[in-house]
Parts: C-alpha cells; structure tokens; sequence
C-alpha cells in the first residue's frame, strides 16, 4: 500500500476506518479559489460522489438522505444526472454537527480522497455569504451579543412574546422570520451573568485540594444573556473546590456566523477574544467555556481559521469544556468530598458539540463522581442542531430525528444536555410524545420535566448549591 506524508509522518494513503485521529486541514478562507463556484461544485461532485458510493452516514443527518434521493431519482441514478441547483437542500440540511467527519465517514484526511463534508458545506455557504444570499432575518438572529442585551432590558415582554403559547405573537413571528411558531425558543435573564458576577463573588474554599488553581470563565453569549444562573453555579462549585474565577465576555464566539459563512466575522470575533485572553493567560489562568459549541470554536475551528495567528493557538491550547475541566481537577488534584446522591433517574444526552472535541465522554465521567447515580446516556443526535431545528422548513424533521432520544427520555426525572438548546428541545420532542399519547389514548410515561439542566447544575445541586427555575 503506497505511503504519504501528512504532519511529517508517514501514513498509508488509502487507510479506511482507522483508528487514528482525523486529520483537520486548515480553512482557505482568504484565498479567492475558495469561492471560485466552478471548483467549488467539482469539489462537490467529487466529494457527493464518494458519498454515493458508501452511504454509511445515511442516518446521521437530513443532508444525506437529501442527497441520496436526488441521486436515486435524477435520470441515471447517478451524479452525473443531477442539476447542481439541488446541492443547496443537502448544503441548507448540514447542522456542522461534525459527526460524519468524526464518527462515520472512512475517507476523512489522512485518507487520499480527503473527505471533509461539513467544511465542504461551510464553503458553499461562505460563497452565498460573499454573493449576499444569505436571508436578512438569518443574518440578524445570529447577532446574539445585540440580541441578548436588547432581549434582556425588555426580558419580561420578550419571553411573553416568544412562549408557544402566545398563539398570536408567535404567528407573528413565524410570518416575519420563518420560524416555526412551534418551536420552544430561549428565554432571556434580565440581569446577564457578567453583570451578576461583578457582585456575586463566591468564597474560595483555601482547604480543597485544587486550591491555587486560577480560571478564566468564557461566559458565552447563552449563558450571559439566557442562562446566567447555571454560570452561577459553575462558579459555586469551582470555588469550592479551591479554584479562582473571573468573568470574561468579550463577544459571541461567532458560531452563529459560521452557520451562515460569514468567516471574515467569525475571524474578527477570534481575533478580539483571543487577545484580551492572553494577558489572563500570561498569568497563569486556565480558560473554560460553558456551552460546547463555543468550547469546539475556541479550541478547533478558530486555529483553522487563523492558523497563523499564535494567541488564537494559545487560547486553543489552554482552553477547556467546563465538564472536561472539573474531571480534570477531579483526577489531577482531587475534589472536595461531600456529593450527595442525586434522585434518578437521569437522561444524559451527550451533545455532538462535545463529542467534536475529541475528549470523551466528560459529561458522563463527571455524573459519575455523584454518588449511586443513576445514569441513562444517550448518545444520538437530539434533532435540533442549532438555529436549523427551529424554522419552518426544519421543525417536523427534527422533532423526527429526536423522538429516539425522547423515547429514551421518558422516565427521567432530570433531563441533561450540555447543550442548552438540545436540552429543551428533547423536553418539547417529550412534550409532544405525552401529547400524542394521551391524544391516542395511549398510557403516558412520567410527567414531562418543568425545565433541563446541564451537567454542571446537577453536579452542583449534588453539592448542596440549590438551584432555582430558570
């Protein structure tokens, strides 16, 4: 088998399913080939072709079965008879979840046919970005930084205005932005967690065995100005096991924009991030993100964005998902004792933005320090897949690809994501099956969860840190 060289190592060019770690090439985002439209629609019917003759992915995701229908229904049952003005129902299908690059595809780099589907799909959207395709109520929903400190001076009226129930608001709404007047929608804080934090400062324990270690915490735009309280918590349960915590918001990591393929936004939002983490860093201080999605941006898209930009690469490199952070603590330093066993059971959904990262299962090595738990882990998609999930066009489907995780939801009593919006999306899937069963006179499970939580708010309730609704 003839070898390459990839990374100054040499590798079999035609390896398939290895067990070696992908390999990842950098964006070419600022090079004019990239949206050049006739290679980029060879690159697509190179990649879609490989794609057609495997079809291992064909349950991973709505873009794939896209994609099959069109090849099994063009004339020859074949690529070559597919108009490539179809492409953009597989590429508008793709959620950047990362899961066929990671868990499915055998042809990812170092192999020779150097399959990279959703970075494939983030360059056909980052040339309708460039030809200003894309929709402007898309564009504005992913200002989260604007959005946020808007929503939340009027948060009482946004959150009444954007309830499933308000019938008439949300028809509004859905004829204004195509969002599905169905679909459950985050509520704001009035108060965001940078402002809760400059006040609310809790006490370092100096006994725990952790105590000297210093963090940073990347508040992230959802849980600045949607959920602050979990925030809260996170550093409740860092200072009582020693270590120091400061609060920094900059801005939205810019995933939102990465949806759309607005790479030069996500590059400057990279760019003004990293550079006021350095100093903290220079300092000693550890960096943790709260939610996945900004936790897989600050540590692996933003250095294939900015490659060549060392403080991107320095706060990749100390960078860590609060759940990979405090296991991490748990084996290095060890944490304080005095968990208390949690009443079960516990759903744990594992978001595909933490797998993405690589790093394990953190969430559910960190439940597993709480005593007697008891702990169901579901490791499928939740059908939400960031702002997709919510439009018009999207919602059945993703009610559809969730009902599995649903199912296995029903006789929880905590419903955990470290994803928020996949959290309360498998609670609206359970809504919806205990509606269905009661309509068809079915026996209904459990009563539905009034709310979900991450990882971290159980792990703090096991402290003894009460939490309360959101």
């Amino acid at each position: 088998m003839p070898n390459e060289t990839v990374n100054g190592e040499m590798v079999p060019s035609s390896s398939e399913g290895g067990l070696g770690a992908p390999t990842r090439h950098p964006i070419e985002w600022e090079d004019p080939k990239y949206y050049d439209e006739e290679d980029l629609d060879s690159e697509l019917r190179r990649v879609f072709d490989i794609c057609h003759g495997c079809r291992r992915c064909f349950n991973l995701c709505d873009s794939f079965p896209r994609l099959f229908d069109l090849i099994d229904e063009s004339d020859s049952g074949e690529l070559d008879s597919v108009e490539s003005e179809g492409f953009k129902s597989v590429v508008d299908a793709c959620t950047f979840c990362d899961m066929c690059f990671l868990t499915k595809c055998p042809y990812v780099p170092p192999h020779e046919f150097n399959v990279d589907f959703p970075h494939l799909m983030l360059r056909y959207r980052a040339v309708e970005n460039s030809k200003n395709q894309v929709p402007v109520t898309k564009r504005e929903i992913s200002k989260t930084d604007r959005n946020g400190k808007v929503a939340s001076t009027m948060s009482g009226l946004v959150n009444w205005a954007s309830s499933t129930d308000n019938v008439i608001a949300r028809s509004v709404i859905e004829k204004t932005t195509s969002i599905d007047r169905r679909a459950t929608l985050p509520k704001f804080s009035k108060k965001s967690f940078s402002d809760i934090s400059i006040s609310d400062l809790p006490e370092i324990n100096k006994a725990a065995p952790a105590y000297g270690r210093k963090a940073i915490i990347y508040a992230t735009c959802f849980i600045n100005y949607n959920n602050p309280l979990m925030g809260e918590l996170t550093r409740k349960v860092l200072a009582h096991n020693g270590v120091t915590t400061e609060i920094i918001y900059p801005s939205c990591c810019g995933m939102p924009q990465l949806e759309q393929g607005d790479l030069m936004e996500v590059s400057n939002k990279a760019k003004r991030v990293a550079t006021e983490m350095q100093p903290w860093i220079d300092k000693g201080y550890d960096v943790i993100s709260l939610t996945p999605s900004c936790s897989l941006m600050l540590k692996f898209e933003w250095p294939l964005i900015l490659p060549d930009n060392n403080d991107v690469l320095r706060l990749a490199e100390a960078t860590s998902d609060i759940s990979e952070y405090i296991v991490k603590l748990s084996k290095d330093e060890g944490l304080v004792e005095g968990l208390s066993q949690m009443p079960g059971p516990i759903a744990l959904h594992l978001a595909c933005h933490s797998r993405a990262q690589n790093m394990g299962q953190k969430a559910t090595e960190l439940l597993r320090l709480i005593p007697d738990i008891d702990l169901n882990v579901i490791e499928r998609c939740s059908g939400h897949g960031g702002t997709w999930g919510i439009y018009k066009d999207n919602f059945e489907t993703s009610i559809k690809v969730g009902r599995p995780v649903a199912n296995k939801s029903k006789e929880a009593a905590y419903i955990v994501s470290e994803c928020p919006l996949a959290a309360d999306h498998i609670l609206q899937g359970l809504e919806l099956l205990s509606t269905k069963q009661s309509d068809s006179g079915e026996k209904k499970g459990k009563t539905v969860p009034s709310r979900s939580f991450h990882p971290v708010e159980l792990f703090a309730a096991a402290y003894g840190f009460n939490f309360k609704d959101k």
